[in-house]
């Protein structure tokens, strides 16, 4: 089994273990994952988000899985841009912001997974689209709203899939 770390990023207003988070966490045990949870709620600037992860990528010369949530997951796939990061899931990515400082992210990890609902009324499901197409991300949208709190289930399903490939392709790269 691969030796790596997996990094949840939570959402804006949010903490770092809700309902979401610690589902996913289970299934991240499933395959000898233990999912570690920074708090960034001191941090309301989701740039200033992005150095604190990456300076705690830096600290462990791992190769580290990240997820995250809204402003999480914009913080995930712009700090993947800049550390060993082999995947990343991201749900309802915060992307194409005003005042982030990222809205091109060449450098992406090889696997990228997105997860939007279509009654988001917090994040366009049209920015996950364009992000999905511009980079070739995996897309799943699903009949839900920003937070895919109805969809856990199937978020756990989706999660499980992505760890799957991404623990295969790590144990080919070993």
């Amino acid at each position: 089994m691969p030796d790596c770390r997996l990094l949840w990023c939570h959402g804006s207003l949010s903490q770092p273990w809700g309902a979401k988070s610690l589902a996913l966490a289970d299934v991240a045990e499933e395959f000898g994952l233990t999912m570690e949870g920074p708090d960034f709620s001191d941090l309301a600037d989701p740039d200033e988000r992005v150095e604190r992860l990456v300076s705690l990528l830096a600290e462990d010369d791992r190769p580290a899985i990240l997820a995250g949530s809204s402003m999480g997951g914009y913080v995930a796939a712009a700090a993947s841009m800049r550390a060993r990061v082999p995947a990343a899931f991201l749900l309802a990515p915060a992307f194409y912001f005003p005042g982030y400082a990222v809205h091109v992210f060449p450098n992406l990890p090889g696997r990228v997974t997105v997860v939007h609902g279509w009654n988001d009324d917090v994040v366009p499901v049209d920015n996950a689209i364009r992000f999905a197409k511009t980079h070739r991300a995996t897309l799943h949208v699903l009949a839900d709203g920003h937070r895919l709190e109805g969809s856990t289930e199937t978020l756990c399903i989706l999660f499980a899939r992505f760890l799957a490939r991404t623990m295969a392709d790590l144990e080919e790269g070993a």
